[in-house]
C-alpha cells in the first residue's frame, strides 16, 4: 500500500489522482524538456536577470502598481499566511504583499543578483535562489503562492506545480499574474534567447491544473493584465481513503 504522509509518495499520489480525475491515464499536460535543456535554459536566464536587474526596480510603468495591487488582492492574504514569491525579481511584489501582514514571506529566484536587491529593501523577506522545482520548503506549509511575470520562464513546469502542490497547504492559493498582460510575452518571444511559454486560457488552465490538486477561482484575461487564481483542492482525503481500502495507514 502507498503511503500518502510520505514526501517520496508525492509523484505516486499526483499519478492516482490524475487516473481518478479522468477514469484513464493522462497523458503529460506540460512538455517535459531534457534536463539538459532545463540547466541551459536556466543558466541562460540566470545570466540575462544578473546584468539586467538594475531594470526591473521602480518606477514602474504606469498603470502596473495599480494592476499589482489587484493581483495581490487575489491571494486573499490573512496574517498568519506563509507567503512564496515565485520568479520574485527584485520584489516588485513585496511592498503591497507587506500591506497585509503575513507571518513570512519567501521569495525564489535563479538570480542572485535579483535576491540581493530584494535583501537590501526588504530584510525581513527570506530568499532562496533555486529553480522552483527543487525548491525544498516543508510540505504544506505555504498558504499563498504568488508567480508574477515569471510563469512563461519556468521551463519544468510539471516539475515546478508538483512541487509547489507539495508545498502548499490544502486550501491555499495561487496566483500566476503580469500586469502587462499576455500580448506582453508574445513580443518578448520574438528575441528571447530561450524559450517562453504562453498564458493559458481558462479552458486550458483547467486541464493543465486539475491534476496536481487546483481548481480555477478566478480567470482574468485583459489587454494589460492576467490573473489566474487557484486554490488547493481536498482531493487527497478521499484518494487516500480510496486506495488504502478503508484500512488505517501502515496496515495490509
Amino acid at each position: 500500500m502507498i503511503n500518502f504522509s510520505n514526501k517520496k509518495s508525492h509523484q505516486a499520489m499526483l499519478s492516482f489522482r490524475i487516473t481518478a480525475i479522468t477514469g484513464e491515464m493522462m497523458t503529460k499536460a506540460f512538455k517535459k524538456p531534457t534536463t539538459k535543456e532545463i540547466e541551459r535554459i536556466n543558466r541562460l536566464q540566470q545570466q540575462q536577470f544578473n546584468e539586467l536587474f538594475h531594470m526591473f526596480e521602480p518606477p514602474l510603468p504606469e498603470g502596473v502598481p495599480e494592476r499589482l495591487e489587484k493581483i495581490v488582492a487575489e491571494g486573499k492574504i490573512e496574517k498568519e499566511n506563509v507567503l512564496l514569491d515565485v520568479g520574485s525579481g527584485t520584489g516588485i511584489l513585496v511592498p503591497v504583499i507587506r500591506k497585509y501582514n503575513p507571518s513570512r514571506i519567501c521569495a525564489s529566484d535563479l538570480s542572485e543578483n535579483m535576491l540581493g536587491q530584494i535583501k537590501k529593501n526588504y530584510p525581513e523577506v527570506e530568499t532562496f535562489r533555486a529553480d522552483i522545482k527543487d525548491l525544498n520548503l516543508p510540505d504544506s506549509t505555504v498558504d499563498v503562492v504568488f508567480i508574477n511575470a515569471c510563469y512563461p520562464n519556468i521551463a519544468d513546469k510539471e516539475g515546478a506545480f508538483e512541487n509547489i502542490a507539495r508545498m502548499m497547504k490544502i486550501g491555499g492559493r495561487m496566483v500566476i499574474s503580469h500586469p502587462l498582460g499576455k500580448a506582453f510575452i508574445k513580443k518578448l518571444k520574438r528575441n528571447a534567447p530561450y524559450p517562453l511559454d504562453e498564458f493559458p486560457d481558462q479552458s486550458e488552465a483547467e486541464s493543465l491544473f486539475r491534476p496536481f490538486g487546483f481548481d480555477i477561482q478566478t480567470f482574468i484575461d485583459e489587454p494589460e493584465c492576467y490573473i489566474l487564481s487557484l486554490v488547493k483542492a481536498n482531493r487527497d482525503v478521499a484518494l487516500q481513503s480510496q486506495y488504502s481500502g478503508g484500512h488505517n495507514r501502515g496496515q495490509g
